[in-house]
């Protein structure tokens, strides 16, 4: 189904995460903070209030918000979450929270994708809670993809972009090992990615969006001495996409693209494998770092950090990154 064009009066769809992990915590400090003021949650309100909310609204869906009295945090429960999850221990893997975070995102598309949402925002997630679930997906990226393709229909490429106010970095590989992400790169790959960024791009305001490339192998291969990738069909790819109309530049080396970009040189880099791409963002700082998903049929961000089980339930976390991701979300989907 494709998602209807969501207006401005429709309300933000935040998700839950892991509810050991930090994602309710930030959620709640967020919403302390005035951020959740055209948002609703996705998610458990017992877990929410052992998080530290005030007080909570259990809503049947997304326009009942407008009847939500001030300073009162609307929720909405999913059919099937799992019960008790505010007696779970925080900070620890748990495929109870696994299939609780996973209910929280399918809802969430659910809702968006029949027009009552303008964009869904994930909390953190831990992989292997999802795993221990029987989740069969790594992540949020292709769970949305999942979620996103109709019965029947091949499912739509997506790709995953790490931004910040300072760089916006999108990957052709994602969630697979170093020697199986090497096997998935070819000249389609690059191509798709460079046009998934472009018309992303132009859809958040950007006519022309000059996208670098970064190489595969130390110094873009040197010519082949390297490696070849860049010759066989990272180039090829870049000047298939110039063919289209696309302002795509490389493959140029990965260990000063970056610096070009973040000097105002591109707007976005394209980069092969996960680690090269997110290393650089992360750096940066995590705090303003927003993940997003690119090629879906709804705008979807989340913060660039993990559940950080290490400090999970304590009061320590910082709800900055999910405050980037809501201010993300609702510039994407206007």
């Amino acid at each position: 189904m494709k998602a209807m064009r969501p207006s401005s009066t429709q309300p933000l769809l935040v998700t839950l995460g892991d509810a050991a992990g930090i994602g309710p915590e930030i959620i709640v400090k967020a919403f302390l903070q005035g951020e959740l003021a055209d948002a609703v949650v996705i998610g458990d309100v017992a877990v929410l209030r052992r998080a530290g909310a005030p007080m909570t609204a259990r809503i049947e869906r997304p326009a009942d918000r407008a009847e939500v009295p001030p300073g009162c945090l609307p929720v909405i429960e999913p059919a099937g979450l799992p019960p008790a999850l505010a007696t779970l221990p925080t900070g620890q893997v748990s495929a109870t929270a696994g299939a609780a975070a996973a209910r929280c995102v399918e809802a969430a598309v659910r809702w968006v994708q029949a027009g009552e949402g303008a964009a869904v925002v994930t909390a953190p997630i831990h992989k292997e809670a999802l795993a221990a679930a029987g989740v069969p997906y790594p992540g949020h990226t292709e769970m949305l993809q999942a979620l996103a393709t109709p019965a029947g229909a091949a499912p739509a490429p997506v790709r995953m972009m790490l931004a910040n106010p300072e760089l916006r970095v999108v990957l052709v590989t994602i969630h697979v090992s170093l020697r199986r992400a090497l096997e998935l790169l070819d000249f389609e790959a690059v191509l798709s990615t460079l046009r998934i960024a472009h018309a992303a791009a132009r859809g958040w305001g950007q006519a022309a969006p000059r996208i670098a490339v970064a190489g595969l192998n130390p110094h873009a291969g040197e010519g082949g001495l390297f490696g070849d990738e860049e010759q066989r069909f990272i180039g090829p790819a870049v000047q298939a996409a110039r063919a289209e109309g696309i302002d795509a530049h490389g493959p140029f080396a990965p260990d000063t693209v970056f610096m070009r970009a973040r000097r105002g040189e591109f707007d976005l880099v394209v980069a092969m494998t996960h680690d090269h791409g997110l290393i650089p963002v992360k750096y940066l700082g995590v705090e303003q770092g927003v993940n997003v998903t690119l090629g879906l049929p709804f705008v979807r961000s989340s913060p660039d950090h993990g559940t950080a089980f290490d400090i999970a339930g304590q009061g320590r976390a910082d709800p900055a990154s999910l405050v980037a991701a809501l201010v993300m979300a609702r510039q994407l989907a206007r």
